[in-house]
């Protein structure tokens, strides 16, 4: 796949794939195109099983996503954009979300409106401590409109969440961290080597295991505890069917280093 606004490499050797958003000259802002791009990609890793973590990040040092490009509000009415939310915007984010592989979001810069959804919508959030975080939307006269509302307070609480929307504050890394809106804050220069520390930890486990553990998350996050535990009792079970829980017990029980085939 050719790419105008991302750059999408692959390391085969440790399984890691990386997206970087190549719009440095608009602090890296989500347009449609760009949306598009990244959906492809994500479409594309679903049954890729050569690829068991994806790392989005930002180009430059400045932004990983400033937000959306503003520029394509302009003139837009509330019938346009919502057919544009339901044929292009939603689908982007659901893609992101519902990846079957662990997802980390390198933060390197600004991570406002869209790009703070877009972290939103991965499984791990690793910043620089020089990110700023915000969902600015509300000086522009809207809301956000990429999941915030919905997905913010669950990870930061109801309190927070409506405190941040409805003012448009920006906050620091530090704050980020404090919130639980960010997992971990590192010196800039270090936050490439921590990320992929962190990835190759998880391409290490049996990609199988993974994929069951984010499915029940994920599951869990968007219903009632009874449901989410009842889910996590039929998925523990299901684990126990697998060549790669055989492997792991059997490694841990002789003491050796378990060999993973995702099976």
């Amino acid at each position: 796949m050719e790419f105008k606004n991302i750059v999408y490499t692959v390391d085969r050797e440790k399984r890691i794939a990386k997206l970087v958003i190549n719009r440095p000259d608009a602090r890296n802002a989500l347009n449609i195109a760009t949306r598009v791009e990244i959906r492809q990609v994500a479409e594309s890793l679903k049954d890729d099983e050569s690829i068991r973590v994806l790392i989005i990040t930002g180009a430059g040092d400045k932004a990983f996503v400033a937000g959306a490009d503003i520029q394509e509000f302009k003139g837009v009415d509330s019938v346009t954009m919502e057919e544009r939310q339901k044929t292009i915007t939603q689908p982007f984010w659901h893609a992101v979300e519902n990846l079957p592989i662990p997802v980390i979001a390198m933060i390197n810069g600004y991570c406002l409106g869209g790009g703070n959804e877009l972290a939103l919508c991965c499984d791990i959030r690793i910043a620089a401590d020089t990110a700023k975080f915000g969902q600015p939307e509300i000086n522009l006269g809207i809301i956000p409109g990429g999941g915030a509302t919905q997905r913010l307070p669950r990870l930061i609480g109801w309190g927070r969440a409506k405190e941040l929307i409805l003012t448009g504050r920006v906050i620091d890394a530090f704050e980020a961290e404090r919130i639980g809106l960010v997992d971990r804050v590192v010196p800039a220069k270090q936050l490439e080597e921590t990320v992929i520390q962190i990835a190759e930890a998880i391409t290490s486990k049996s990609p199988l295991t993974i994929k069951i553990a984010k499915k029940t998350i994920n599951k869990g996050i968007y219903t009632d505890l009874a449901a989410g535990l009842n889910f996590e009792a039929a998925n523990f079970a299901f684990c126990f069917s697998t060549k790669d829980c055989q492997e792991g017990v059997n490694a841990y029980l002789e003491k050796r280093k378990p060999e993973f085939r995702g099976k």
